[in-house]
């Protein structure tokens, strides 16, 4: 396997040289500011990436106001405690997009997320205190407890809650065959998920660099120079 310099350098070329990439880097994670989340915010962020998917998500974000209060603020204590009749009358409210498999998804998640509160204190502390080191695992927790959160979705969020993550957009697939990682061309299999963790925990000792910019460096690297590649 290559150094990840190699990798660095190859997005640098395509991203106006290192000044470039820098401002193309998120703002470092912060688990602190995770494990203070509160359980209704980390709901309401598990409802939004579940709506994205499929739809577009500026409509999901002009309308996400609505979606606030017609999911009475994602608390979960009271969502745990609605009556079916709460859920149905939901699936012909207007500030909502009116999906009820999606809409049924936030019940079973303000379940799963009372569970992580019963289990761990909060939500917010699960997702923060997971080793770093088994992010395929919790993936796996996601796509087995949660609802809809499986896949791509799963990864989305976990970024979007400020976990420190990798994701496995296309561009970052290719990156790591690119470097020698023998995964297969298709969805990754469990083996190629071992591979994958591997190899970004290789890389985060290597560096130092936090999984999050690992990623998007990752997807930077391939592609044309003119091209913007696919977001990571």
């Amino acid at each position: 396997m290559g150094s990840f310099g190699e990798i660095r350098e190859r997005a640098e070329k395509r991203k106006g040289g290192a000044d470039g990439l820098k401002v193309l880097m998120p703002d470092m994670p912060n688990h602190e500011v995770l494990r203070a989340l509160t359980d209704d915010r980390i709901l309401s962020e598990m409802t939004r990436y579940v709506f994205y998917a499929g739809f577009v998500r500026n409509v999901i974000d002009a309308k996400w106001q609505g979606f606030e209060a017609a999911f009475s603020g994602f608390d979960p204590a009271f969502l745990n405690l609605a009556p079916d009749d709460y859920w149905h009358d939901l699936t012909s409210d207007t500030r909502v997009i009116r999906n009820g498999a999606k809409i049924m998804s936030v019940r079973a998640n303000a379940q799963f997320i009372r569970r992580l509160a019963d289990e761990h204190g909060s939500a917010g502390r699960f997702f923060a205190d997971w080793p770093l080191e088994d992010q395929i695992g919790l993936l796996a927790v996601l796509d087995k407890q949660a609802n809809r959160l499986g896949g791509m979705t799963g990864q989305y969020l976990l970024r979007a809650l400020g976990r420190d993550s990798f994701v496995m957009s296309h561009d970052v697939l290719v990156c790591l065959r690119l470097s020698g990682v023998p995964i297969s061309e298709g969805k990754p299999t469990k083996k190629d998920l071992r591979l994958i963790q591997d190899q970004f925990n290789a890389w985060h000792a290597e560096t130092g660099l936090p999984l999050t910019h690992l990623s998007r460096i990752c997807a930077f690297s391939v592609g044309m120079p003119s091209e913007e590649g696919e977001a990571d």
